[in-house]
């Protein structure tokens, strides 16, 4: 593929911000580093203007773009299959505004979800979206339509989204949304934006909702025999409208791959599973709901129920939870997951999937969302060779896919399709819902440069088949 150096660096002038030979292997990849691609050229623009000439200049030369923030995917989203141009957006990384009036903030696509908390926080706002890694951009996660541990009580990166600008790939330059809080003029373009792993646009600025930091944060750890005894009693502190902000569900084995990583050891080892809670908001309302959750959960055969008061040992606790998928990679090349079921699904999910360890002797190690059914697996590779790995992991995919589908569920939460799900996510996808992606996919991008063959495009430039 012929790229134009000299025109690329008309558009970006300072050339310590292209690259063109011996592009570093991080960048051809995700977080994971499974899968690989080839790319001609990495350039890593500073302002929207940049953005806008690179894709026009792509755009006119059917040149395949794929654009990148902090690399913190999982599942390919960020893998240059097609060669072309990557489109690193770390460097726009300024936070813009702050309008404490209206209680958003400006920020551009490459900040760090880590920083920008922060930054709010100390100035006594809170920006509820809380996704496991936290050195992820706020692109990256207005891209997958990030969640988290706080999802259940605050909601998913979409409802933080007040608006966007946003570069298309033929480079014209797309503003949806604003500061207001009612918006029923037309359809959601910015909706339509998040979550669409960068096939539609390339996001360059971010009107981002805040609220006010709650007065007091407390977490419990409460441990059980088992984890279908913890999952159901999820079922009733999600029943008792006490507000937890977080619910996370471990199993023992998992906590005991963190342990090891982190350093960090669990209270009550002998348990089976443990449910993590936090709870916020005005001090008296958090105290009243942490003593009726106390009287709920040992009613429902916790082991324990231990309030984690010590700032630092929340924080340790909190820790060894974060780097859970770090912690099995660290031991083997492993697949991560995150399926979603309905609630009342969750307990009976996990059953089924602790069968199919069984059967399969394929280790999987379960934890994830209890609040919101957003179940994370780490299905272990464990030293088998690549074709026993490759044709034992999609074998039991597929049935640990299918369940959730029978169980209506769907294939992600917050980590995308990319490429490692399409799969699972086109062959159980009504052909009739593809259909419409694709269409929206050709309508925006007819000539298919930005992220193709990823998530839910099927067919190439203006062809809307499903195969």
């Amino acid at each position: 593929m012929q790229i134009d150096r000299k025109l690329l660096e008309e558009i970006i002038s300072d050339h310590d911000r292209l690259v063109f030979d011996h592009i570093p292997t991080e960048y051809l990849s995700d977080a994971l580093g499974h899968l690989h691609g080839e790319a001609d050229a990495l350039l890593f623009p500073k302002s929207t203007v940049e953005v806008s000439g690179i894709l026009r200049y792509a755009y006119e030369n059917h040149i395949p773009v794929t654009p990148r923030g902090a690399g913190t995917n999982l599942v390919g989203s960020t893998v240059p299959i097609k060669g072309g141009i990557i489109l690193d957006l770390s460097r726009m990384n300024r936070i813009l505004e702050l309008d404490e009036d209206t209680m958003t903030a400006m920020v551009e696509p490459g900040v760090l979800l880590q920083d920008f908390q922060a930054y709010v926080e100390q100035r006594g706002l809170f920006y509820p979206p809380d996704p496991g890694e936290k050195a992820s951009s706020i692109g990256g996660n207005i891209s997958t339509n990030a969640g988290g541990m706080r999802a259940v009580k605050y909601g998913v990166t979409r409802d933080y989204v007040r608006g966007l600008e946003a570069v298309l790939a033929d480079g014209s330059i797309l503003n949806t949304g604003g500061k207001q809080v009612k918006d029923a003029s037309g359809l959601s373009l910015k909706n339509l934006l998040i979550g669409s792993e960068g096939t539609l646009a390339v996001i360059t600025k971010c009107l981002l909702r805040l609220v006010p930091k709650p007065e007091a944060s407390v977490s419990v750890l409460v441990p059980y025999g088992d984890l279908q005894t913890g999952i159901q009693s999820v079922l009733s502190i999600l029943r008792a409208d006490v507000a937890p902000t977080a619910v996370e569900f471990m199993e023992r084995k998992v906590v005991a791959l963190g342990e090891s990583f982190s350093g960090i050891k669990y209270p009550r080892p002998d348990a089976g599973s443990y449910i993590l809670l936090t709870f916020d908001g005005h001090r008296d309302e958090v105290e009243a709901n942490l003593q009726r959750v106390r009287e709920l959960v040992l009613g429902d055969g916790a082991m324990d129920y231990i309030v984690l008061a010590d700032p630092r040992q929340a924080a340790d606790i909190w820790r060894v939870r974060g780097a859970l998928v770090k912690a099995v990679e660290a031991v083997s090349e492993q697949w991560p997951v995150d399926i979603v079921v309905p609630i009342s699904q969750t307990a009976r999910y996990i059953r089924f999937i602790n069968e199919l360890e069984a059967v399969s002797g394929m280790r999987m190690v379960s934890f994830g969302h209890a609040g919101d059914g957003n179940v994370h697996l780490c299905v272990v590779r464990d030293g088998r060779d690549e074709a026993a790995w490759q044709e034992q992991l999609h074998r039991n995919m597929e049935k640990a896919y299918d369940k959730a589908y029978a169980l209506g569920g769907v294939a992600s939460g917050e980590h995308g399709i990319g490429i490692e799900k399409r799969p699972y996510f086109l062959g159980e996808t009504p052909s009739e819902n593809l259909l419409v992606m694709n269409r929206i996919k050709d309508a925006l991008d007819e000539r298919h440069i930005l992220n193709d063959q990823k998530s839910y495009i099927t067919g190439g430039p203006k062809n809307a088949e499903v195969i």
